[in-house]
């Protein structure tokens, strides 16, 4: 075809495009609502106080009040687990504590259709979504990398590599665009994640086709004991959507409101087709990166205080006493209890490992190799257990 002649083909946003000799030019107009605000926007200040609306809506008393037990519900069970890794019954487990409030506002603004994609440290937010706690402890004692069926609540497995889930969420809702499903998937990551070539992937595939996804990022100041300032130099971590065209926010992480608000407001917006949202939460990782972490060693007890006054659930549940709409805390209290004890109860009895299951749901058709492997396995099991006789 001549220089002169012209042909025609649809771009990734669905229009058709003119095929020119030359690279076609982005749109270099700046869309209103790409920069994030400077300071982390709060519905609720850390003493409890209403804080003006601005962008976002506070949420009614009674949603308050349901992020406030979920809050409470997961922060007994994170105790509790951590306890249980502590007794030698887990593995290993990142514990999410002071977290609460990204975690809960983030899956309870969630439509039932909606997809969550977690890493390994938001296992509240797994419980908030409705995975039976025991279940999501199957990976953490290693006895499969997931003990729950993804389908039955749209929770992918538990990522543990950095920033691998911002793919897996993009795939997930470019796919779902593609047929016409009216499904929003939300990943969320850690400041350590940002810095991954993964997370630049997914947002500029997911920016370009406007794919409904809502990246959460849960900025706790540490990538295990790298602080953020050596990580980027970027003004905040919600100022990397720019370069991609993606609207994006800062938000305070311990504030429920603002986080839940956001993360709906976000939701809305994909599922309208205005395609993905950077979010920015800034909260704070108060336990150690896991039980094999020992913290101590790149962060001061000053500072960990500092963020100790400024808990989510304090901070909520002084709000609701401010407004007239007081929590029944000792009731709130026992509900947690309760579930605490039936993950401690259930964790006590051990499971014997069945050594041949070690070769299922690895392979669909399973290699020569594979099977002579688990062939071998076998006869040195039933040679053991003649020899025992």
């Amino acid at each position: 075809m001549s220089s002169t002649q012209q042909s025609r083909h649809d771009g990734p946003s669905g229009h058709e495009e003119d095929d020119r000799p030359g690279p076609t030019p982005a749109p270099t107009d700046a869309r209103p609502g790409l920069l994030p605000a400077p300071a982390p926007v709060q519905l609720i200040d850390p003493s409890g106080a209403a804080c003006a609306e601005t962008a976002l809506s506070r949420p009614d008393h009674a949603t308050l009040a349901r992020l406030y037990r979920a809050m409470a519900v997961g922060r007994r069970l994170d105790a509790q687990i951590t306890a249980l890794t502590r007794q030698g019954r887990l593995a290993v487990y990142p514990s999410s504590r002071g977290q609460e409030a990204c975690q809960v506002g983030a899956a309870l603004a969630l439509r039932a259709q909606d997809w969550l994609f977690p890493t390994y440290r938001d296992s509240v937010a797994v419980f908030t979504r409705g995975v039976d706690p025991h279940e999501v402890l199957v990976s953490f004692r290693g006895d499969w990398h997931c003990g729950y069926d993804p389908y039955e609540h749209q929770v992918a497995p538990q990522c543990t590599p950095l920033a691998t889930n911002t793919l897996h969420a993009v795939g997930l809702a470019h796919a779902a665009r593609l047929r016409g499903q009216d499904t929003v998937a939300l990943v969320l990551l850690g400041d350590g994640a940002t810095s991954e070539g993964d997370t630049h992937e997914a947002l500029n595939f997911a920016a370009v086709w406007k794919a409904p996804v809502v990246f959460l990022v849960q900025n706790n100041g540490y990538a295990i004991s790298v602080p953020l300032a050596k990580q980027t130099a970027a003004p905040s971590l919600a100022h990397k959507g720019i370069g991609y065209g993606i609207p994006s926010h800062l938000v305070d992480g311990n504030d429920v409101a603002a986080v839940y608000a956001a993360v709906r407001q976000a939701v809305e917006h994909a599922a309208a087709g205005g395609g993905p949202v950077l979010i920015e939460a800034r909260t704070y990782r108060v336990e150690a990166h896991t039980n094999a972490d020992d913290a101590t060693r790149y962060r001061h007890d000053d500072e960990v205080a500092y963020w100790l006054e400024r808990d989510p659930l304090r901070r909520l549940e002084l709000f609701l006493e401010h407004q007239g709409h007081p929590l029944d805390l000792v009731q709130i209290s026992a509900e947690a209890e309760e579930v605490a004890a039936s993950v401690r109860a259930r964790s006590t009895g051990g499971v014997a490992p069945e050594p041949g299951a070690l070769f299922e749901h690895v392979y669909a058709d399973p290699p020569a190799s594979l099977a002579r492997q688990r062939a071998d396995l076998q006869d040195e099991l039933q040679r053991d257990e003649e020899a025992t006789a």
